[in-house]
C-alpha cells in the first residue's frame, strides 16, 4: 500500500510555494529604489530606440 497523505496540507504546502513564487517577483518588481527604477526605465527605453532604429524597411 502507498503512503497515506493529507490533502488538505498538500494542498495548502502548495498555495505556501505558490504565494512564495509571487512573492519572489514582486520583491523584484516593487523592491527597488526609485534610482534603480529610473535607471532599469532609461535602459528599457534605449535598447527599444536601438531595436527600432535597427529595423529594415519593408
Amino acid at each position: 500500500m502507498g503512503e497515506i497523505v493529507n490533502l488538505n496540507r498538500f494542498r495548502k504546502d502548495r498555495a505556501r510555494a505558490e504565494a512564495k513564487a509571487t512573492a519572489a517577483t514582486n520583491r523584484a518588481t516593487h523592491g527597488r529604489t526609485k534610482g534603480e527604477k529610473t535607471k532599469a526605465d532609461k535602459e528599457r527605453t534605449r535598447a527599444e530606440q536601438l531595436l527600432d532604429g535597427s529595423k529594415l524597411e519593408d
